[in-house]
């Protein structure tokens, strides 16, 4: 089994690159900070892209895979999916990048 990278590590990553690209990222709700799942809205200049979650494929490694309402634009829909999802897992993390390079960088770092 591959080493993962702590969740809390992983989010502060993501979010220094995104920034450093000219974006922005925000935490909107703080998970484990060691083995917390990591849920990224991936937007560019406020329109969401895409909702990811961190998952493991078959072979073993950490990817990024697409997850989330039809249509998180919709006005408080994404907020409730979040609290949703939050209510499962209270350890998750769910964090708001924004930037044209967010979801390349996210791809980048899976942190696994």
């Amino acid at each position: 089994m591959t080493a993962r990278l702590a969740a809390g590590v992983l989010v502060s990553a993501l979010i220094r690159r995104v920034e450093a690209t000219g974006g922005s990222g925000m935490v909107l709700a703080r998970g484990d900070p060691v083995s917390g799942a990591i849920l990224l809205v991936i937007l560019d200049r406020g329109r969401t892209l895409a909702v990811l979650q961190r998952t493991l494929d078959a072979e073993g490694r950490y990817r990024w895979a697409e997850t989330g309402p039809a249509d998180p634009d919709a006005p408080g829909v994404l907020a409730d999916y979040i609290a949703r999802q939050r209510r499962f897992d209270p350890d998750l993390w769910a964090v708001e990048l924004d930037g044209p390079d967010a979801r390349a960088i996210a791809d980048e770092m899976t942190g696994g």
